[in-house]
């Protein structure tokens, strides 16, 4: 019999109580975290936090940083591959299912990434394969321009755009309420009907 690469999942569980013994908040990518409430009881709130990936060129890396931070601040749970992976892991297969569970995928366009060869055209084309599975009615790619860029052409044709310059937030506030309606849509949908 061979050994587990895993530790026991009673040696999980005890690490866990120990973080939330100290009051550590303890969390699980992608699902949510634990923490104790007022009255000492164990809890665990699930990740309901829309799910945003970043696609970008590398020498955009300043500004995409800056609109993660924002997206994090403004309560949204960003996916930037400089933030979300570690080493080691194989980044092809994690970019690839970081976009295929997002909820919403942002293009970082910009003069450096719409004639690049590469990563951002691989993971715009994995993006435009998970909209054609989302409803017509509902947003899911989301393409922003960083300076002054031409969309390419097939995009623009179908997709409208946000410019998060000269001024970074007034296109950044169009962004997150772009989100935030859409999550409302969403929500709305999800209620049972009453009857």
């Amino acid at each position: 019999m061979t050994a587990s690469r895993f530790p026991p999942l009673e040696w999980i569980a005890a690490a866990v109580q120990e973080c939330l013994n100290r009051g550590e908040t303890v969390e699980i990518a992608g699902l949510g975290r634990f923490h104790r409430n007022p009255a000492g009881r164990y809890e665990f709130e699930s990740e309901s936090r829309p799910k945003v990936f970043l696609a970008y060129a590398t020498e955009d890396v300043a500004a995409v940083e800056r609109l993660y931070d924002a997206l994090e601040a403004s309560g949204f749970s960003p996916w930037m591959d400089r933030r979300k992976l570690l080493p080691g892991q194989r980044w092809r297969k994690q970019l690839r299912e970081a976009v295929a569970h997002s909820d919403y995928f942002v293009a970082c366009f910009s003069r450096a990434s719409v004639n690049k060869r590469g990563g951002f055209q691989e993971e715009l084309r994995e993006a435009l394969q998970c909209a054609l599975a989302v409803p017509l009615e509902q947003i899911y790619f989301i393409p922003v321009r960083l300076n002054a860029c031409d969309v390419p052409a097939e995009i623009r044709r179908e997709v409208q755009y946000v410019d998060l310059f000269p001024g970074f937030q007034p296109g950044y506030a169009r962004l997150a309420e772009t989100i935030r309606r859409q999550e409302q849509t969403r929500r709305r949908r999800e209620l049972p009907e009453a009857g």
